[in-house]
């Protein structure tokens, strides 16, 4: 794929120069997106098509947000579906429904704006340029939701050009190229990173291990990676992993993999889940390095319990805001239990799915409420989004799918004996 890259750009430096498109920067960046998008899609030839969909993605590299905005609108407006042509074509399958008049349903069923994209795809490194693009898009959406019927065909394609059986699992370590490990510091979104000789501590003791995902068309950029530690016992503490000075374990010697962070590297590739296929393959991989290792869990934060208790409860909270978590009484520990018992247990969501969204995720995908651990977290961060609190997730291996499938059915949530007890349930 590097290979392919660099010879497309190599066609586009020439081709550049062969269509007059190398200094062409005077094509009124923002007040002339039709024309980008006319000399886009009226091309004919292969090598021509592509130079100027690497002209259009140059120029839009150069453009301000309003200026995006206003070709992500002409975009919308001038490639959208042709409705006549649709509802002729739907007439003509109802009368005959056979292979051609289904294909006529197809084609004018999917607007202009995808065969951009996939034109815009073609160029050297377009993938990568393309996620880059719906990142922008994103955040303009926020502030017009017209353009949201846009980033549907967007993530369609994403879904289909990063389906599972692309992406390669690959392993992070500290031999790992620094261009890579640079993106990892700064990609880690759950507890940050603050030097290399932190980063060092994660990934060169025989007691951690690090794996990423990376597409083909990406080579150098991760898409979401996950941090283990291997431990001999189930930590209910993020500081007893995070700590540098500890005793080393043997890699051998361990019975437990905790994945105690986990990080989506691309806002280009939001509502792309990559999680859950992370997690499993990993844990597949690591029990056939280490047959020693018999519990997969996570040790996960609970980010939304004060903002939950917030709109729920509010004098709760304001109870909370005044206890110091570091040293709270056995009395206050079990209030702070029960809270978290309701706001994992009932639901405040229409679709009736847990108020967490780290349980959303590791629930959905076939794991077990294990333990909910008092003073999990007690920095500045842990202490606001719940006091402390943190989660372990079991990954029950030969139950995963069980689990994954009442959850999607019946919404059914997997919870340990330990945390019955613990939250008095029956």
């Amino acid at each position: 794929m590097k290979f392919f890259n660099e010879l497309i750009e190599t066609i586009m430096i020439k081709s550049r120069a062969g269509f007059g498109l190398a200094d062409k920067t005077s094509v009124s960046v923002g007040n002339n997106p039709k024309e980008m998008i006319t000399s886009v899609m009226t091309t004919v030839g292969e090598v021509s098509s592509i130079a100027y969909a690497d002209h259009f993605l140059r120029l839009f590299d150069k453009m301000n947000v309003s200026e995006k905005q206003a070709l992500f609108l002409a975009v919308a407006n001038e490639l959208d579906i042709d409705i006549n042509l649709l509802n002729s074509a739907l007439e003509a399958y109802s009368k005959e429904p056979n292979e051609a008049s289904f294909t006529q349903v197809s084609l004018a069923a999917e607007p202009a704006w995808t065969e951009l994209l996939r034109r815009l795809n073609a160029t050297a490194h377009g993938t990568v340029r393309l996620v880059k693009m719906r990142a922008e898009l994103l955040s303009i959406i926020r502030t017009d939701a017209s353009l949201a019927r846009l980033d549907v065909s967007f993530r369609a394609l994403l879904r289909n050009w990063f389906s599972p059986s692309f992406l390669v699992l690959r392993p992070i370590d500290w031999n790992t190229p620094a261009n890579i490990l640079e993106k990892i510091i700064a990609y880690e979104a759950v507890h940050e990173i603050t030097s290399w000789d932190n980063l060092r501590s994660r990934l060169a003791p025989d007691d951690r291990r690090c794996f990423a995902f990376f597409h083909p068309s990406m080579e150098d950029e991760p898409l979401i990676f996950v941090e283990v530690a291997l431990t001999k016992k189930i930590p209910g503490s993020i500081n007893s992993v995070l700590e540098t000075d500890r005793d080393m374990l043997n890699a051998t010697d361990s019975s437990c993999a905790i994945f105690y962070s986990i990080s989506n590297c691309q806002k280009g590739l939001a509502g792309i889940s990559f999680g859950n296929f992370l997690i499993k393959q990993v844990a597949q991989a690591l029990q056939r390095e280490y047959p020693n290792l018999k519990n997969f869990l996570t040790l996960s934060p609970v980010p939304t319990l004060s903002s939950w208790l917030e709109k729920t409860e509010p004098d709760t909270l304001a109870e909370f805001a005044e206890i110091d978590w570091a040293n709270a009484s056995g009395e206050d520990e079990q209030k702070l239990l029960e809270a978290a018992g309701r706001y994992f247990l009932n639901s405040s969501r229409k679709d009736k799915q847990p108020n967490d969204p780290v349980a959303r995720f590791h629930l959905g995908n076939g794991a077990i409420l294990d333990r909910i651990n008092i003073a999990g977290n007690l920095s500045q961060r842990g202490l606001s989004e719940s006091f402390g609190i943190m989660v372990n997730y079991r990954y029950d291996l030969p139950n995963v799918e069980k689990n994954h499938e009442a959850y999607a059915k019946e919404q059914k949530i997997e919870i340990s004996q330990d945390v019955k007890k613990l939250l008095k349930t029956p």
